[in-house]
């Protein structure tokens, strides 16, 4: 029997990624933010946290264990390196823990492809944006050549500078190390490339990942439909998420796609982080919505 009432969740990390989270958060009628975490007491988005109605705390994953109560819901938006900690500590209280670090500690979960699964995991990771974005449309080109694979698939993602904040920056080599081999898991495909690029243009440039598939025989407008149908589930949770290019040229296919910013306390142009936090908000509302009243016996494993 679903709850009534909202699931207490906490934001750890509050660089750009969380306090963005925190917004969408805030529109969710399942979810109650209850604690905002950062490192120190000076960290800038504790104070845009407290400024949205927040209560935060620094001290990191401290604080969040040394809480009256577990919470339900925790989002990890921290760094990579960290995240296999905040595991440890926050496993033994029952939280599901939500990963938007390319950690690959927890298991990869992209929505519209497998997220159901994450019903049945207590750390869900999110791969990255990259991975966000690019995902749904290389597995339904992946489901659309079988029982061939393709024989070589390419992600190469741009976003402004601007858009990544100090925990991202840190982690570029995770980024792709996760991009690839959640392209590989979803797709079967094993010769995958991912690439990074950060863009300083002025005016910041919008989120884009560019795909590159090699695969003989393939039907442009077959393609183009699978495409866009894979697309149209992405913005069911993700709305300015478009394709911008789907091309067939002998062998190779060609998609790209642009994600815009819903606009509320990060600009449009930073699709990254938009996508991969409505990502997440979207598995804990599926948490919520199956998650069983208390005093129930049914469980997650």
């Amino acid at each position: 029997m679903p709850r009534s009432e909202p699931l207490r969740v906490a934001v750890l990390g509050a660089g750009l990624i969380g306090i963005d989270l925190v917004t969408k958060i805030q529109r969710s009628p399942a979810l109650s933010c209850e604690l905002v975490v950062g490192r120190t007491e000076e960290t800038r988005g504790l104070r845009h946290a407290a400024a949205l109605g927040c209560a935060t705390a620094a001290g990191g994953v401290d604080a969040l264990v040394a809480g009256r109560e577990p919470f339900d819901v925790v989002f990890d938006a921290t760094n990579a390196t960290a995240h296999a900690e905040h595991w440890a500590r926050l496993e033994p209280l029952g939280t599901l823990l939500v990963d938007l670090t390319p950690s690959r500690v927890g298991h990869m979960v992209v929505p519209t492809v497998n997220g159901a699964d994450a019903l049945l995991h207590r750390n869900v990771n999110l791969v990255s944006c990259g991975g966000q974005a690019s995902v749904p449309v290389l597995h339904a080109l992946a489901r659309l050549c079988r029982p061939r694979y393709p024989e070589y698939v390419e992600v190469v993602t741009t976003a402004a500078s601007v858009s990544v904040g100090r925990a991202t920056r840190l982690n570029l080599d995770e980024y792709i190390a996760t991009t690839e081999t959640a392209v590989r898991t979803f797709t079967g495909v094993a010769d995958v490339k991912a690439i990074v690029n950060l863009s300083p243009a002025r005016p910041p440039a919008p989120f884009r990942v560019a795909m590159s598939l090699v695969v003989p025989g393939a039907d442009e407008d077959t393609v183009a439909a699978h495409v866009e149908a894979a697309a149209a589930e992405v913005r069911r949770h993700t709305p300015g998420y478009r394709v911008t290019a789907c091309t067939v040229t002998d062998e190779r296919i060609f998609v790209a796609v642009e994600v815009t910013a819903a606009g509320d306390r990060i600009p449009r142009y930073a699709g990254n982080l938009d996508i991969i936090n409505a990502a997440a908000v979207l598995i804990a509302e599926r948490y919520a919505a199956r998650r069983p009243r208390a005093g129930a016996t049914e469980e997650l494993s």
